[in-house]
Formats: structure tokens, C-alpha cells, sequence
């Protein structure tokens, strides 16, 4: 069962919370939050993506940038531009994007139950970035920024939520991306002790997005544990910081691919591979959105394709066999294009549902990639079934959006 528990959240008072508050580290480069937080000197940039304080160039993984993330860290609580709760709280944290609205309890999720399995994942982590995070929190001796995280609907949980966004929130502001963040604090003791109760009684967290930082959490909870002769499994570092949220209330959108060139084939002869597996048929200029699952859009010479899997090219029975990632991966990618690793190989780049079709035929019209192929999003129900059976989605196949909103609150470990 899920342990999670309130903290005392270091946050910026109303009046800070938008010069502050800043997209998450890893969706922009150091050249884009240098640009953003241009003229801002209260940008968590400055703490985020330390290197924007540095010439341009400069490793963002040096020792002194590390450094300066904690000095910065240390500047804005000095300056008032972060300042600690008195007591321990938990959160609620609502985002609004095309007037959908996602509602998230922020908590102290237990570095155990990541340990243990208790906090599922569904993809694979690189050890060169969770060690980049892991300095960043050791150094900071706090989770700057929330993971996000589903778990299975509850209606009790969903009544205290709906209880608390009557109330006026702490925070509420439109970011430049045109997402809406709202923000309450929950500090009634009884209700509190409830939300903690409540979570007992779930059995599974899943990892929606930030699987880089949740482990680097975990990892950094269960050194400081190894490291601290009076260890009791109470203290601040046992847990970390993640905003969770109702599985109903998600959606994962399409995560999509552009390729550099057909693999030495022409057009002609690409097309008759793809018939092999695939019912072939051109839609015409205008955009063409995948209808359904096995159903794949593909973009090339200035002309949209339908493309529908054969029955028997997949396993209806196997979690991963019957992702459409992994059919247009082993069916085309791997066979036609000879793509054979999605996370090494230069002849591909993924797209992200948010920048839309024509963001894919931009990129092939332009020259720059010579075919794109666009996936049916995967549900919420696949990502729990495939995180349930233990096992590991294929790269690049889950897109969340909107984002967490960095700088609205931040957990120490002490």
C-alpha cells in the first residue's frame, strides 16, 4: 500500500510565483532557459539549469555548476523569493490546457515503495541522467522539481479535492504557453490525516512522467539512509516530492516519429514493403490522424498514407507485442528502414503530440527528414497493464502534456 506523507513546502509568496515558477529542466536546452529567463533573476532556472549563469558552452555538468544551483538555491531563500511553510501541508496542484482541467495531490512519496515496487514504472532510465539528477538534489539537499505521478481513482481522495478547489487558491496565473495553474494548500489536520489514510489503501503508484528524477529521489533517500548511523525512517529524506493525479483525469498523447531518409529505397519500392504488413492507402495533401489503434499515418513526398496493420502482425495477448510502437518498430523501423535502436540512432527524432501533424510535415517538406509516421496516442489503461505485468514500455511511446510547472513548491530533505 502507498505511503505518502505531507512537508513543510519551500515555496515563493503570490506576488514571486510567476518571475519563479519555469518549465521543467528537461524539456528545454540551456540556450532556450537562457532566453527565458533573460532580464529574470528569479527564474528557477537559476536553479534548475544553473549553466545559464555561465558563458555560453560551458559544460552544464562541470562541478561549479552543480555549485552554483545550490548557491542560487540559497540566494532565493535569503531574498524572500522562496520561503518555507511553518507547518506540513499537502497540496493540490490543477492544470487547465484547451479547458481540460487536471486536479493533483502534491505529497511525500516514499522512496521504499519506489525501492520496492510499490511506485511502478514503464520505462527504462539512463544512468548518466539520474546521476546528473542525483547531484542536482544531493547538492540542493531537496527535490526541486515534482514527479508525476497516476494512481487509481478514488472517490473519497476525489471528494477532499473537490472540498478544497471551492476555496480561493494561493496560486492561480496563466504561464506564456497558455496553461492555467492553480494551486491550494490543505493545512486542516483532520483532513491531512485522512489523505494519508486513504493512500494506504492504495496498492500502486504509477510514474507517468519524470522517471529520471524519481529514481535519482529514491536514490539519493536510500544514500543519505545508508550514510546516517541514526537512521529511524523518519526523516525528511525517506520521501520525495510528486504531484499525483487520477488516472481518469490523464491522457497520454501521440508520440511520434521523422526519419532521415527510406534506407538506399525509393519511394516505389518503399511503399510495396510497407504492403507487405500494412493495407496502404494515400489520403491525399490534407493531414491524416491515426483513426484508431493499428491504425498508423505516414507522411512522405508531400502526400499522406493510411497505413492499417495486418491481422497476425501482432499478438493480441502480449502487453508490448500489441503497442503500435512496437509494431511500426519491428515492421518498419527495424525491416524497411534498418532503425534498430530508437534511443542511439541519428537517422530518427521523436515528436511530441503538442506540436501537432503539421509540425511532421513541416520537417519532411523542409528537407531536413524524408518520411514521418504519426501513432494512435496509448491509453492509461495500457501504460497501468504493461507497469502491473512488470513490464517496460519500448522508448519514446508515452507524450504527457501539460507539463508540471516547476517553482510552485519544492521539498528538503531536512
Amino acid at each position: 500500500m502507498a505511503t505518502v506523507k505531507p512537508f513543510r513546502g519551500i515555496r515563493p509568496p503570490q506576488k514571486y510565483v510567476v518571475e519563479v515558477a519555469s518549465r521543467p529542466y528537461d524539456v528545454l536546452n540551456s540556450e532556450e532557459a537562457r532566453e527565458e529567463a533573460k532580464g529574470n533573476e528569479k527564474s528557477l532556472y537559476h536553479i534548475i539549469k544553473p549553466e545559464i549563469d555561465f558563458p555560453v558552452g560551458t559544460d552544464e555538468h562541470a562541478p561549479e555548476v552543480y555549485e552554483k544551483a545550490a548557491e542560487n538555491f540559497r540566494k532565493f531563500q535569503e531574498k524572500g523569493w522562496l520561503v518555507q511553510d511553518k507547518e506540513e501541508c499537502y497540496y493540490v496542484y490543477a492544470q487547465t490546457m484547451n479547458g481540460r482541467t487536471q486536479y493533483g495531490l502534491v505529497v511525500g512519496s516514499y522512496v521504499d515503495d519506489y525501492l520496492s515496487g510499490k511506485i511502478k514504472k514503464h520505462e527504462l532510465t539512463r544512468k548518466d541522467k539520474e546521476e546528473d539528477r542525483m547531484k542536482h538534489v544531493r547538492i540542493n539537499n531537496a527535490n526541486l522539481e515534482p514527479v508525476f505521478f497516476a494512481y487509481p481513482d478514488n472517490p473519497e481522495l476525489n471528494a477532499i479535492v473537490e472540498e478544497t478547489v471551492k476555496n480561493k487558491p494561493e496560486y492561480d496565473f496563466v504561464s506564456n504557453d497558455h496553461i492555467g495553474h492553480r494551486f491550494w494548500i490543505i493545512d486542516n489536520p483532520a483532513t491531512i490525516r485522512k489523505i494519508t489514510e486513504l493512500f494506504a489503501k492504495i496498492p500502486y503508484l504509477y510514474i507517468a512522467d519524470g522517471h529520471h528524477r524519481s529514481a535519482a529521489a529514491a536514490l539519493v533517500g536510500a544514500e543519505k539512509a545508508s550514510q546516517n548511523p541514526n537512521h529511524t525512517g523518519k526523516e525528511e529524506y525517506n520521501y520525495f516530492m510528486a504531484v499525483c493525479f487520477p488516472a481518469s483525469q490523464l491522457r497520454i498523447m501521440d508520440y511520434n516519429r521523422v526519419m532521415k531518409d527510406l534506407n538506399g529505397l525509393s519511394k516505389e519500392e518503399f511503399l510495396r514493403k510497407l504492403n507487405e504488413n500494412f493495407h496502404v492507402t494515400p489520403k491525399g495533401e490534407m493531414v491524416y490522424h491515426p483513426a484508431k489503434l493499428h491504425n498508423f499515418s505516414l507522411y512522405l513526398d508531400k502526400q499522406w498514407y493510411s497505413l492499417d496493420a495486418k491481422q497476425g502482425t501482432y499478438d493480441n495477448q502480449d502487453p508490448i507485442g500489441v503497442l503500435d510502437v512496437t509494431i511500426s518498430s519491428n515492421l518498419i523501423l527495424d525491416r524497411i528502414l534498418g532503425i534498430k535502436d530508437l534511443r542511439t540512432d541519428k537517422r530518427i527524432d521523436f515528436v511530441g503530440g503538442l506540436r501537432g501533424l503539421e509540425e511532421l510535415k513541416r520537417r519532411v517538406d523542409s528537407g531536413e527528414m524524408a518520411v514521418a509516421l504519426a501513432l494512435y496516442p496509448v491509453s492509461m489503461k495500457q501504460l497501468i497493464d504493461i507497469a502491473d505485468s512488470g513490464n517496460i514500455m519500448p522508448p519514446k511511446t508515452t507524450w504527457f502534456e501539460p507539463k508540471l510547472r516547476s517553482g510552485l513548491v519544492i521539498h528538503a530533505l531536512k
